[in-house]
């Protein structure tokens, strides 16, 4: 696909088809993001690929309004940051997820990001934690890795 008609084409996809992603797929879209530019080449950006059924359900479960749809995803990727690296993990990570989104049209996939940082798990209620918290727990994530966000990928349903 060229450049422009990538652009042009990539859009936020909510709705999945219950067709498999290939694993050697999602791992092109990891060795993609990978090459993503970081503040003085510091790679701090990590990712999870989540395939599990159930994991993904969870997932869909870490805030109250806007990550429903992660459950019907055929996989997602937390993108995460290491703030050990830089102080500019933030930075680094959002890079990174734009070049999944992008890998992911080029694959014929679609893909939504799901914001993670800084998100409450019930918009009203902060005693319920956050959505960073909720995933840390159920990943088992390292306290010097933070997630940015989960991005939901699977074939687009029409």
């Amino acid at each position: 696909m060229e450049y422009k008609e990538l652009l042009r084409t990539r859009h936020s996809v909510r709705n999945f088809t219950e067709r498999e992603i290939e694993r050697p797929v999602l791992d092109e879209i990891i060795e993609e993001a990978g090459m993503a530019p970081s503040s003085k080449n510091s790679r701090s950006s990590g990712f999870m690929i989540i395939e599990d059924r159930s994991t993904l359900e969870a997932i869909s479960q870490m805030r109250q309004h806007g990550s429903g749809l992660i459950a019907h995803a055929a996989a997602a990727i937390v993108v995460l940051g290491d703030v050990e690296a830089t102080d500019l993990w933030l930075d680094n990570a959002a890079i990174s997820a734009t070049y999944i989104l992008l890998s992911a049209v080029d694959k014929g996939l679609g893909a939504c990001w799901v914001h993670v940082n800084g998100r409450p798990r019930v918009k009203d209620d902060p005693s319920m934690g956050t959505a960073e918290e909720y995933l840390r727990e159920l990943l088992g994530i390292k306290d010097n890795m933070k997630p940015l966000c989960v991005v939901a990928l699977g074939y687009e349903a029409k």
